[in-house]
């Protein structure tokens, strides 16, 4: 049986539990201890439940350091630092990233919607945040499905757009003021199909976003413009979208060859917000 047949018809989870968060993606995960490792077993229905959902996350794992933040990464595939080092690292584990706010060191915004580091030829395969410390009510992180974004377009529009290239840089990392990165790291644009293949799952899924995709390739800037904002505006519905309330001790994690998120940022650099975050390797797309 291949995999995307199992992900229409999975097999019922014995080990875990699986509760899902929204209508659309998002479930939460329990019966499950970070800080130690797991078998086998477990970890095939965490996979399975990570790529029905596209994203999943575990409650209460405030045992869990760096080290297992790690291991469990690299169950999904090889850990990656950031490709233009715009995040620092933990001294001690340099592929953990820190994403910190607090008095007199406010956060970069991240309040767009995007897929990680789709300006790759590689992008990452999923991204996973620990909450160390999060304020309690603000700073949530929505997530919106790309694969009902793609299957619910006219068949006309997925024609179009099947075969099509977009262009993704990474413009605004380098235009942000002030800049993560300086200009002479940015590499140039690359080429990626703007509907991808999962490659685990089969599926179609859009592959374009806002903060990263320049233009279709082939096309004026401005008749780009005016497909690619349709586009996002259908994927960002809110049907479309889980919204996920942190707390001490979360660890999510999202697929981003299926899925877009955005960080909501309503809350200033008076509020104490520290994760850690690593990415797991992936493909090209196609």
């Amino acid at each position: 049986m291949t995999l995307s047949a199992t992900i229409r018809s999975p097999a019922p989870f014995t080990r875990i539990a699986v509760r899902p968060a929204s209508g659309t993606l998002g479930a939460e995960i329990t019966g499950v201890d970070l800080s130690r490792p797991l078998d086998d077993e477990t970890f095939a229905e965490i996979r399975q439940a990570f790529l029905e959902h596209l994203v999943i996350f575990f409650r209460g794992q405030t045992e869990m350091g760096p080290g297992e933040h790690l291991a469990f990464t690299r169950r999904f595939g090889p850990v990656e630092p950031h490709p233009l080092g715009s995040r620092r690292g933990l001294d001690t584990h340099p592929e953990v990233m820190v994403l910190e706010n607090r008095p007199g060191k406010p956060g970069p915004p991240n309040d767009f919607w995007h897929s990680d580091i789709s300006f790759a030829e590689r992008p990452p395969a999923l991204s996973m945040l620990h909450a160390i410390e999060v304020p309690d009510g603000p700073a949530d992180t929505m997530f919106c499905n790309m694969y009902t974004a793609y299957e619910d377009l006219s068949d006309g529009l997925r024609a179009v757009l099947d075969g099509q290239y977009a262009i993704h840089d990474a413009y605004h990392l380098v235009n942000e003021r002030p800049s993560r990165v300086p200009p002479q790291a940015v590499p140039p644009g690359v080429r990626h199909p703007m509907v991808r293949t999962h490659p685990e799952s089969g599926r179609r899924a859009l592959f374009v976003n806002p903060y990263f995709t320049s233009h279709i390739d082939g096309m004026k800037r401005d008749e780009s413009r005016a497909i690619l904002d349709y586009l996002y505006a259908r994927a960002t519905r809110h049907e479309n979208i889980y919204r996920h309330k942190w707390r001490p001790g979360d660890v999510l994690l999202w697929d981003n060859r299926s899925a877009m998120h955005y960080a909501v940022r309503d809350y200033d650099e008076s509020l104490v917000r520290y994760l850690h975050r690593t990415t797991a390797a992936g493909d090209r797309p196609v």
